[in-house]
């Protein structure tokens, strides 16, 4: 029973194994500490971010936005640290900006009723363009000492950063499986129609995943910043087929109504050890993009076979 239910993450775990195994044996460095360390900080913001894309996921929506999101709020952070704000009261306003972007996106999406991937199309273009007209490509430099690392050690920061993406997946985990706002998301994506007949209101839900996502962006900016003395202005290009490949790899539905947290983090670990390990065996990094690509059709090609064998013993059923 266990294995019926979560057999995508299973599937998915037994990948990582089968990676792991054959890059023990055939480049040993790939398990040195340091690239170990490089490998854990450079995904730790994909997996932020990716667990907002599951919630949207679940409801049957997407956001193709966010790499944009994350560089307006990587460039933010930058700006708001010269200006003299402290660590704390800039995280908050990253992630308080990160939210605004989302809920604007959610607004037109559960409210106005245009298609999410429409939305958050001219969002990315927008977000992107306009950073790039406001900064004219230049760099964020010159950030203060406090910035770096969070004003922590670079010794300490992993174990902080750990420590509140942990916090992250256990929160929405156990609130997906256990709560009613978790009920409220699935059944969403499950089908809007009876969601909204058993009392759930839908656009709400819509929304609220939108304006999270938003936040966490926002916060995989912080994260993601801090490890660095200078920010680009073209941070995050990519993140959004990089997150959603993760997602669907994972096991959520891209349909909607169906994943888990769980799956989203073995999915975020298959894909950030596929593209260091291409390096490493001596395979072009540039195969990593075409790969998430990949990993995107076939999941949608899996679930339009899965839609159609469902209505197919559905009809068949009926005759019966």
């Amino acid at each position: 029973m266990i294995f019926k239910s979560h057999r995508r993450e299973i599937s998915v775990a037994i990948a990582i194994a089968a990676l792991a195994f054959v890059l023990a044996l055939a480049t040993p460095k790939y398990f040195e500490r340091e690239n170990l360390s490089d490998l854990f900080l450079a995904n730790i913001p994909v997996l932020v971010v990716a667990l907002g894309m599951t919630l949207l996921i679940l409801t049957s929506q997407i956001d193709i936005s966010v790499g944009s999101t994350f560089a307006v709020c990587s460039v933010t952070a930058g700006v708001f640290a010269k200006s003299g704000l402290s660590v704390a009261p800039m995280a908050l306003a990253v992630c308080l900006i990160g939210a605004m972007i989302g809920a604007a996106n959610g607004a037109l999406v559960a409210y106005v009723r245009i298609p999410s991937i429409v939305v958050t199309l001219a969002s990315m273009v927008a977000l992107r363009d306009g950073l790039r007209w406001r900064t004219q490509g230049a760099w964020v430099q010159d950030l203060p000492p406090s910035f770096q690392w969070l004003g922590l050690s670079q010794a300490a920061y992993p174990f902080m950063a750990m420590s509140s993406v942990l916090f992250l997946v256990v929160l929405l985990g156990w609130g997906l499986r256990n709560s009613g706002a978790g009920r409220a998301v699935y059944a969403t994506g499950s089908n809007p129609e009876a969601a909204r007949l058993a009392g759930f209101d839908t656009p709400s839900v819509t929304f609220s995943v939108f304006v999270i996502t938003g936040a966490l962006t926002g916060f995989a900016a912080v994260l993601n910043s801090v490890r660095f003395n200078q920010i680009p202005s073209n941070a995050g290009i990519g993140l959004e087929m990089k997150v959603i490949a993760a997602v669907v790899l994972g096991g959520t539905a891209i349909t909607g109504g169906l994943g888990t947290v769980g799956g989203t983090l073995l999915g975020v670990v298959l894909l950030g050890m596929i593209g260091p390990a291409l390096t490493f065996i001596g395979v072009s990094a540039y195969w990593e993009r075409a790969i998430q690509g990949g990993i995107i059709l076939l999941a949608v090609i899996v679930d339009a076979i899965r839609a159609h064998s469902g209505k197919y013993a559905n009809l068949v059923a009926g005759r019966a």
